[in-house]
């Protein structure tokens, strides 16, 4: 395997981490599948893919145990990203979804801890909750995910807000809504970005045009797409898989140099945004 290093990305903490993750949303929903999905994350950190994403929406805690299996005996190796769902966001219902994270995860501590979306819970006691958690060293940082740029500049007039280390969302060849105004925002504040989804699960693979570019280079449809994340500023891809060669696959997208030529074909095949889009999410 290919062996460039992985760029990475810098939390305003301080803490650099490598741009190309891991995801885990599907994960831990059937007992058959765990034992894969365990070996495809240890393979993804044995070969430097040491941020991991999860959840408590994800099988309802149940990637945080696939998650727990697959860092025993490594929590010093892996950057551990969890979310608290919204109707658990308010100060004490916080603090406790948290425990209940660093429970099933057998951990003390997250590094990053984000607000799954936006709910009914004022923003200003999930911050209260979030900068506790930190004071308690539960968590190393916080930040939120499906925030739109109204919801970041909201965020960052409240007390703490200015504090916040990451914005997690839908972003990917097929969804570049995000790069007429959040990812700018994002960029010029230094609050890193995450992408979920950046293969669109799948959907995007079919594509004439991004089959005929990753043919150009060896490489496959996916690699090229995971290429266009990795090529934006602040941007950390999470990709998932359940699936040991694909996540060596995943690794070896960094390697690839694309030309301006092929750059532009692209964004003629998918067209970045030329006006406002309301942020999406999946």
């Amino acid at each position: 395997m290919d062996e460039d290093n992985i760029p990475t990305v810098t939390f305003p903490n301080g803490t650099a981490v490598p741009a190309l993750g891991q995801g885990t949303w599907n994960m831990g929903e059937d007992a058959s599948r765990s034992s894969q999905e365990i070996e495809s994350l240890q393979r993804g950190l044995e070969i430097g893919l040491t941020l991991i994403d999860t959840a408590e929406m994800y099988a309802e805690g149940g990637a945080e145990r696939i998650t727990a299996k697959a860092i025993k005996g490594r929590r010093h190796d892996v950057f551990l990203v969890s979310k608290v769902y919204p109707w658990n966001a308010s100060l004490k219902g916080t603090m406790e979804a948290c425990e209940r994270s660093l429970e099933r995860l057998q951990v003390d501590q997250l590094d990053l801890y984000l607000l799954h979306w936006r709910g009914n819970h004022p923003l200003s006691e999930t911050i209260e909750a979030f900068e506790q958690l930190r004071a308690d060293g539960k968590i190393g940082a916080w930040g939120v995910s499906n925030f739109d740029i109204d919801d970041m500049e909201e965020l960052l007039r409240l007390p703490g807000g200015e504090n916040v280390a990451a914005n997690q969302v839908l972003y990917n060849l097929s969804r570049r809504g995000i790069e007429f105004d959040l990812l700018p925002f994002c960029q010029a504040k230094k609050i890193p970005v995450m992408a979920y989804s950046p293969i669109e699960q799948g959907r995007i693979l079919h594509h004439p045009e991004l089959i005929r570019i990753a043919k150009a280079y060896q490489a496959t449809p996916a690699q090229i797409a995971l290429a266009f994340v990795l090529e934006r500023d602040g941007v950390i891809a999470i990709p998932k898989t359940a699936n040991r060669h694909r996540v060596e696959e995943n690794r070896e997208a960094v390697s690839l140099e694309i030309t301006d030529e092929d750059w532009a074909a692209l964004d003629a095949a998918f067209p970045p945004p030329e006006r406002k889009v309301s942020l999406q999410m999946l």
